[in-house]
């Protein structure tokens, strides 16, 4: 079977201002945060890219939308590069992620049209499009009502009808089921493998091992930038629990023995009740940081 997506080498350094170096009490001015990380993803499967937080995931699925460029290495995308062709690849994927937001001032309604109309939609099959994922989502009773009144469940909801509306064949979901309740979720990941047996290609990063043992049919173990190992989850098991799995290249990455007080890994949680950032994701701009995470996980560092 042909790869619909391919990374190869994707590399990414960022500058460390300043402000940040005091922060942090660090010298080095710059930071990798994807060092020659190459995968592949093929049609009608879900691939998920699974690391700590600073692993470089956010960074990868950026670069693959043509958010940011690489600064070396490229991704064929539906089979355009997205260095030299990224108007293509944007019109070939839907992009989801945790850190953007839909604006507070508009309608689901009217957002749906305006990103439909951007990606030359047909107005019929916009309509048709809209119709069905608004009532599999239950966004029809609030369609016309502002973003700003809406739920967090209903926001992220909306995000994820909006970032489908021209009906992509590849979707890139940054943290799919971040600060969701428990039934906004599960809706949400029942969705994820509909598309996936429509034949849709869904790459997604998580830090939850159980988000990637219920949805993914392959993984990629990230750790400081690199691909550490990926495959099926039982060709990267071996046999061994996806946690323990996970930790064991942990440690032989970073060494030492202790994952869980190594702060290096930018969070606190290791097999604990999962409080993550509750974010609004969107296709829009703009940051909108709250919490709210009702799900209790195990997460990766």
């Amino acid at each position: 079977m042909l790869d619909i997506i391919k990374a190869d080498r994707l590399c990414k350094t960022f500058k460390v201002s300043a402000k940040q170096r005091r922060m942090e009490n660090i010298t080095a001015t710059t930071h990798v945060a994807v060092d020659n990380l190459s995968f592949t993803a093929q049609p009608g499967e879900i691939y998920g890219l699974l690391g700590p937080n600073g692993a470089g995931k956010t960074t990868t699925l950026r670069m693959l939308a043509t958010l940011i460029k690489p600064d070396s290495g490229d991704a064929i995308v539906a089979g355009r590069s997205i260095v030299n062709e990224p108007s293509a690849v944007r019109a070939a994927i839907g992009f989801l992620t945790s850190e953007l937001k839909l604006e507070d001032y508009f309608t689901p309604n009217y957002l749906f049209d305006f990103f439909a109309n951007l990606h030359a939609v047909p107005p019929e099959a916009a309509a048709k499009n809209k119709q069905l994922l608004f009532e599999r989502f239950e966004i029809s009773e609030f369609a016309n009502v502002k973003v700003a009144y809406l739920s967090t469940g209903m926001k992220q909801k909306a995000s994820l009808a909006i970032s489908l509306a021209h009906d992509p064949g590849i979707i890139i979901f940054d943290e799919p089921t971040n600060g969701l309740d428990v039934i906004t979720a599960k809706t949400v990941t029942d969705y994820l493998q509909d598309l996936r047996a429509s034949g849709k290609t869904i790459i997604l990063s998580t830090h939850i091992f159980s988000l990637v043992q219920k949805l993914c049919n392959r993984v990629g173990i990230i750790i400081d930038g690199r691909m550490i190992t990926e495959g099926t989850l039982s060709e990267v098991c071996n046999g061994m629990d996806l946690e323990n799995k996970f930790f064991e290249l942990y440690v032989q990455t970073k060494g030492g023995s202790n994952t869980s007080t190594d702060t290096s890994a930018n969070t606190s949680a290791n097999t604990s009740t999962n409080t993550s950032t509750n974010t609004n994701d969107n296709n829009v701009a703009n940051t909108n940081n709250t919490t709210n995470d009702n799900f209790t996980h195990r997460k990766a560092v």
